[in-house]
Parts: C-alpha cells; structure tokens; sequence
C-alpha cells in the first residue's frame, strides 16, 4: 500500500540535485509507454536521452536507474537475454520499466507543465463542433426506429460522448479566457512595435470569435430547444448501456448505478443548455463570453495606454518628490529657494480659499495675493489645526440668487425633455426615417428609448415591445427590410441604421 512517505519519494528526483539527469532518464520512459514499449536497458536510455550536457557514463546511468527504482519510480528485473559466459550470468544487469506511481508521476507532471503552458483560447472550431454534434443527434432522433421508441442507442452515446468531450474543451477554455484575457503583465514588459503586433492581432481573433459565436449561437440554441423535449429517454438508454460495464451487484445496486448515471447525463445536458439557452432569468453563458470577449479591447487599449505612458516619461508622485527635493538642494540662495517653491506648489496664483467669511467682499478667484487685501489668519488654525473663533458665529452667506438659478436650469431642462416627449410619442407607428431632424433633448430621448427596447430584442428580425424604467411612455419597435436605411440628422452629426417602424404612447396614469 502506498503511504505518504513513499508517495513523497517519487518526487524527489525532481528536487535533488541531479535532477536534470533523471528527468531526462524519466522522458525516455515515458516516451517508451507512448510507443508501447515495455522494458528499457541502461545502454538503450543513454542513447535515447536528451541530456542538457555531455552525455554521462553508462555506469553513471546504471547508477541513476538503481537510484529510480529505490524511490519507487521504476521496477527492475534480472537481464538474462544477453547472457553468454558464466561470469556475465554473475554480473548485475538489469531491465528497467515504469512503476504504478512512477506512471502517475509522469502524467501528473505533464498535467502541470501543459497548464502552466497553456493559453485561453476561444475555439470557434468547437462550436462548429457542437453544432454538427446536435444536428447528427437530431437526424437520429427523426429516423424512424427512433420514433418508434427504440433508437440506436450506441450511435447516441457515440454522440454525446464526442458532444460532451467537445463541450467540456470548449468550457475550459472559455473560462481561462475570461480570468485574464489582456495578458496585462506580460504587454508592459513588451516593446511598442510587439505591443502593436498583438493588439491587432487580438483583435481580428476577437471579431472572427464573435462573429462565429453570433452566428452559431442561435442555430445551436434552436436544435438544443427542439431536442431537450426528447432527450430524457435517450438519456436514460444510455445510461442503462454505461451500466452494463458496473461491477456486478444485486438488483438494486444495478437500478442505483442507472440512475446515478442518468442524472449525470442530466446535469451535462443542463449545462450544455445554459451555455445557449436562458435559465431562470439568467443570460447565457454564451453571451457572458460575448460581453467578456468585448470588454478586452478596452482592457488591451489600457495596456497599450501605461506603455505609452511609460514611455513617454511620467512617473509617480514620490519621484517628482525626489525631484523636486535635488532642485531645492541646488538652488544657489534662498530667493531662489522660495521661487521655486511658490511655482512647485502653487502658492501665488489666486485667492481660492477663503477663512474670513464675514467679509462682504467678493474677490474672483483668479486674483493675485498680491493685489488683494490683507487675509486675516485666526491663530488657532496653526496651533490646534481649527479656526473657529470664540463668540458669535459668522452669518450665513445668501445662497438664494444662486438656488433660483440652477432652479431655472432645472426647469428649462424639464420644459424641454416633455417637449421632446411629447414630440417623439404621437401614439401612431412612423418610420424612424420620416423622423427628420432632432434637437439635442430629442435626439438623447430618442436614443434612451432605442437602447431599452433593443435591449428586449433576441435577435434582429424580431418585434419588441416595452414599458420604459420610468413608466412614462410604451414602445413597440418593429425591424423593417434588411436593405432599408433611416437617417436621422442632428446637431452633433447624422445617426444612421437599418429603418424600424417606432410607435411611442404615452401611458396614462390610471388615477
């Protein structure tokens, strides 16, 4: 039985210090289970080893071998092919092959490496992948013994094994994706030219990985609506096929090896279905993916932004400090000394903080010290850190010119947007290129609206309708032909798209 202790031990060859010698020793074996190889001489190892020096000493890999075999990693035999005089029948030769834990060694280290090797890839083949899967699926559950309830259950698992397999790739993947996409650390230790390089590189890959996503994300959401109505038994056909492998058991273990199956089976249709499809009022995964995929543009343009920045020669507020504080050192007297520091810290430009509030007088805050009146100072400020003097406290200084004009803003701002309310909601449907031209207030309104009513919309071909977050106004916006075109003027310039029909109401308060 393994303990923990000799678990350790086959690990120790990666710590000591030959350690580079016996992973070499240990990618030959290796590389030998992959080709079905079952036993290996210490001659045949020090020829197929990659060694990062000279190569060693047979002896010093005969040595190495025995070293494997005593932690476990390796088991050993007697070597009698090659026998032919009694005194090589006495000398110690061995064959060598991997142990059990050396196996396990192996695969768990070529795990790591290949993980910390690995980068997040959005693969639009997989869901080419998953969306032939689903067709070849749904064409054998249209044949006519799968209708007559008795399908070819091994091709159906055969699918949703490859369906599973595919979908889990393409899972992962996603997921390493969206932990950190902009590779932030390694772009700020790269040069301008490699910095640019990848950012459009990125982006292509982003864009081409959309477009696929969009496309294929609802014609995979269609088939997986169609098919989940009549997955349930072929769920349970091929559950009960994986049981017959089980251990053989009474009845009752053999029906708790079915259902444990099936609800497995289950669960990974249930995932594959909240990839695509909305669940209890949750996005998609798919679209989570979307969104994240969009936001590492701006995240790779703020990686771009610090290089630049970096380059450009900007640098922290404590090593301005640092400096400032060698200029100070080398001023030549303390005129210059004090310059320097009226510039440094803005000490002479204007009058923008006021302590004496009792004063009537009102100064712009572009006024220079020198040209205004005297400031005085309460001594308290400097000795306690507060200037509240004894007595009566100040008056409070009349803020109600300044209440009644941001009140005449406000209202101004009001009267236009009901303006604009009641411009845009006429209560008949109109085409959004008939709308001609908008001022600001309605071309923003305007733009309010369409945001919450695309916002409904699942895909571009369909009719929404909507209450507005306010309350106030209901809106139906209906898609017309894929060639028309609404242009819409405005101040700011000319809004231009696919033509809807818009129809805005204003809703009436039922008291």
């Amino acid at each position: 039985m393994t303990t923990m202790e000799t678990a350790a031990d086959l690990f120790r060859h990666i710590t000591v210090e030959k350690a580079a010698h016996y992973r070499a020793i240990m990618d030959v074996f290796a590389a030998a289970k992959r080709q079905y190889r079952l036993q290996l001489r210490p001659d045949e190892v020090l020829a197929e080893a990659a060694w990062q020096d000279a190569p060693p000493r047979l002896e010093e890999v005969a040595l190495a071998l025995s070293q494997l075999a005593d932690w476990g990693n390796l088991e050993s035999q007697p070597d009698t092919a090659r026998v032919s005089t009694l005194s090589d029948f006495y000398r110690a030769r061995f064959l060598y092959r991997l142990s059990r834990g050396g196996e396990a060694v192996e695969a768990g280290l070529a795990v790591f490496e290949h993980t910390l090797r690995h980068r997040a890839e959005l693969q639009s083949v997989a869901l080419e992948d998953i969306d032939n899967r689903l067709r070849a699926l749904q064409q054998l559950l249209n044949t006519d013994e799968a209708v007559a309830g008795m399908p070819d259950v091994a091709k159906a698992h055969e699918i949703l094994r490859d369906l599973v397999r595919v979908f889990e790739d393409l899972a992962g993947n996603a997921q390493a994706f969206m932990a950190g996409v902009a590779r932030s650390l390694e772009l700020q230790q790269a040069d301008a030219n490699a910095v640019v390089a990848y950012k459009r590189r990125l982006i292509e890959y982003l864009e081409r990985f959309m477009g696929d996503l969009i496309r294929r994300s609802d014609i995979i959401a269609r088939t997986l609506h169609e098919l989940s109505a009549r997955i349930d038994p072929v769920l349970l056909f091929v559950a009960e096929r994986e049981a017959r492998d089980a251990a053989p058991g009474d009845a009752g273990e053999q029906a708790d090896e079915i259902r444990q199956r099936q609800v497995a089976w289950r669960e990974r249709w249930k995932g594959l279905r909240g990839w695509f499809l909305s669940t209890a009022g949750e996005p998609p995964q798919a679209e989570r993916l979307r969104a994240r995929a969009r936001a590492a543009i701006p995240q790779l343009l703020g990686a771009v932004a610090a290089i630049n920045e970096r380059r450009s020669g900007r640098s922290d507020r404590s090593a301005d400090f640092r400096v400032l504080a060698q200029w100070f050192a080398d001023c030549a007297s303390d005129d210059d000394a004090h310059r320097l520091a009226r510039a440094a810290f803005a000490l002479h430009p204007a009058r923008h903080f006021s302590l004496d509030v009792r004063s009537s007088e009102e100064l712009a805050a572009n006024t220079s010290w020198l040209d205004a009146p005297p400031l005085a100072i309460n001594p308290r400020l400097r000795e306690y850190g507060e200037a509240a003097p004894r007595g009566a406290l100040p008056q409070v200084r009349d803020r109600s010119r300044e209440r009644a004009l941001v009140a005449r803003q406000l209202e101004e701002e009001s009267r236009q947007v009901d303006a604009a309310r009641r411009r845009l909601a006429q209560g008949r449907a109109i085409r959004l290129s008939a709308l001609g031209e908008l001022d600001t207030y309605e071309f923003s309104l305007f733009l309010t609206l369409l945001g919450e009513a695309l916002a409904e919309q699942a895909n571009p071909e369909q009719a929404v309708e909507r209450r507005t977050g306010d309350g106030l106004l209901h809106i139906r916006l209906e898609p017309l032909a894929d060639d028309t075109r609404a242009h819409i003027r405005t101040l700011a310039g000319t809004f231009s798209g696919r033509d809807h029909l818009l129809t805005i109401n204003l809703v009436q308060d039922p008291a």
